[in-house]
Parts: structure tokens; sequence; C-alpha cells
């Protein structure tokens, strides 16, 4: 498969390259929950499908209970959506859903390419009103869980993915805080897509993610990542942990937004928790403060395609008043930056993310 190869799953017909848009007209264009992961280990597996599928779940209860207006599709008699979805249990969405990637996967695995090519898979969830205007009354059983779900329009988008390298010079991301953060952040939906798209005015050049915050200060995360920084401990804090362990990492503190605060719970987000307290590296939901940058020592991004990616530099106005009332040329910005490299909290990190890649990967045989 060539690097421009894709494939869309659409009301049950796969689209191949020349008839499937580009990934970011087809979410701009269809309402929806959506997640969005990848192949591992030369398209062995899915990466940590089975979270994927669950959150993707959360996600289209959260639209429907909240603004459904993001989840269905509305017809031209309708300006105002007012439906929400009956309540539905995993097993039959999980089976909605694999059995939509059941049917894609195989044509896309057999136009790969053999030299380690990766496959990038993103399955959006969209509310259809007339199917659901037409299941009635359900109660709290399989069969009642199997109508709601028939009120579910499922597409599968696959294109090839080449992975970066991890820690190479020069391979690390240039990060700059340019917005406000989003609404309904704890689901992940296809519109934050389009509402993104003012915020490229303000992209300074060779910046690779755009970070978002309510203040100026407090960083929540980027438009398509979770963000980490990792901070020294001042030394009457460190000093007890340095009495009973030798490891340096107990003079670190990993940090990220806490969802409450209006952030994805990224799946990476997750498993890089868990790695901290599995690990023993002291690890707090609070928001990275600008203000206290200077102690920051390392920071990364994660998100389901790159996994995680080590920060060079960040850029901060200097006037968070100014994103409002100037261009990019105009801003005066604060910067930071980080040593060449990943450094060794977020290494450390990174391997146990992979190691974990291994063993919650869905055999692509499962699904195929």
């Amino acid at each position: 498969m060539s690097t421009s190869s894709r494939f869309l799953l659409s009301n049950g017909v796969v689209l191949h390259s020349s008839d499937a848009p580009p990934i970011t007209t087809f979410l701009e264009s269809h309402p929806g929950a959506y997640t969005t992961t990848r192949t591992h280990n030369n398209a062995s597996c899915l990466l940590f499908w089975e979270r994927h599928v669950k959150r993707l779940a959360e996600s289209v209860r959260i639209l429907s209970n909240s603004t459904p207006q993001l989840l269905f599709k509305q017809n031209n008699s309708s300006s105002m959506i007012m439906h929400s979805l009956p309540q539905f249990t995993m097993g039959p969405f999980r089976a909605l859903v694999n059995d939509s990637m059941s049917k894609v996967l195989p044509i896309a695995m057999k136009e790969r390419r053999s030299d380690g090519e990766e496959l990038s898979v993103t399955t959006l969830v969209s509310g259809n009103i007339e199917r659901l205007s037409g299941i009635g009354n359900v109660d709290d059983d399989d069969d009642d869980d199997g109508r709601v779900c028939q009120a579910l329009d499922v597409y599968v988008y696959v294109g090839s993915y080449v992975v970066p390298a991890f820690g190479v010079r020069g391979n690390g991301a240039r990060l700059a805080v340019v917005g406000r953060g989003r609404d309904v952040a704890n689901a992940k939906y296809s519109d934050w897509v389009r509402l993104r798209k003012p915020l490229e005015k303000l992209r300074p050049f060779a910046v690779t993610e755009l970070l978002l915050s309510n203040d100026g200060d407090k960083i929540l995360e980027g438009c398509v990542t979770n963000f980490f920084v990792v901070c020294r401990k001042d030394i009457d804090e460190a000093k007890g942990d340095y009495l009973n362990d030798r490891n340096d990492t107990c003079a670190f503190e990993v940090q990220t937004a806490p969802i409450g605060d209006g952030v994805l719970p990224g799946i990476i987000r997750q498993i890089v928790i868990e790695v901290c307290f599995s690990k023993g590296i002291s690890f707090r939901e609070v928001a990275p403060s600008w203000s206290k940058h200077e102690t920051w020592e390392e920071a990364f991004i994660t998100n389901s395609l790159r996994l995680l990616q080590h920060v060079e530099t960040i850029l901060v106005p200097s006037s968070w008043e100014s994103i409002i009332s100037k261009t990019q040329e105009e801003i005066s910005w604060e910067e930071k930056q980080f040593k060449d490299g990943p450094g060794m909290i977020t290494t450390l990190i990174q391997k146990e993310i992979m190691e974990r890649a291994i063993l919650e990967g869905f055999p692509l045989c499962n699904a195929v």
C-alpha cells in the first residue's frame, strides 16, 4: 500500500483511495464520536484496542446525554436535535464496531506493503435519528441493546502510517500555547477537527503541536495530544525518598492536567499513569503551571499514533490577551528549551508503554 493509500468503510461499502477523502475532510463532514489507533509490530496487532472500544462507547454516551448535536446527523427538517440514545451495554456495541472493522481491515492488509509499514485506524460512530425514532421503547436486555445499536452508523477509515523513531535528535515535539480548552473535553468527537482550525493562524513557524490553556499559565492538553511535564522536586520534599531509594526517579514528579480541568481521557495518558504507579515514579494530576517552568526537567506528549514523543521546546505568549488581539507575527513569545533527546523519566515511561503494547495488542486475526 503506498503512503497515500486509504480505505473508508461507509454504509457497508469500502471506498478506495480515489473515492475516500482525506481523514480531516471525512471527520469534518461526519458528526460523531471517534477513536484512532494503529497497528503494531509489522501490522500483527492493533494497539490497546479494547481500551479504545470502551472509550468510544463512553464518548457516544457522553455526547448523547450532553450534546447530541455532536453525535447525530441532522436531517434537513430539523434545526435542533433533542434526541438521546437509551442506555446500552458493551457487548452489542463491541460486536457492531468489530463487525465493521472486519469488512475493511482485510482489504487494507492485502494492499499493505511488507516493509514494516503500519496502518492507522480511525473508527467513527454517528447517531442515526431516523433509525432511533423507529426502535420505539427499549428495556435493559441484550435484544434491546442490539436495537439501540441499530441507531448507530459505524465508519472505519484506514490509512498507512510510518512510525517515527523514538529518541532521535531533532525528532522531538515543538509546542506553542495558543488557545483555550475544549468544550465536552471528556469525549472525543469529530467536530473538534473543525473547531480547532482557527488556532492554526497562531501557529509559530516549525511548531508541531498546539497546546490549550484557559489562562495562559495552567496548560491543559494539546489539540491532538495529552501533555506531561517531569518536575524536579525540591530537596526537602525529596530528601526522605533519597534516604530509602538510591534510584534517581525519586527526585522527580510527573504532572498532567486532571480530567476535571477539561482534558481528553487519552488512552496513552491512562497508561502513563499506570506506568508511573507501577514503577514508583511520583505522579500528580495537576495542570502544569508555566509560572513554574524552571522546575521542568523534561516534557512529553502522548497520543495513540505516536504513543509518546519527547518535547524539545515550548512557546507561551508573554501576554495571554495577545492571542485574541494580535496575529502570530505580532505576538511576543517566552520559550522553554529542553536538552537534546528524551530524558531519563521520559525514556523509562516510553519503554514501559512499548512493553504494554505487546501485552495488550489485539491480534489482527481476531479482527479480520
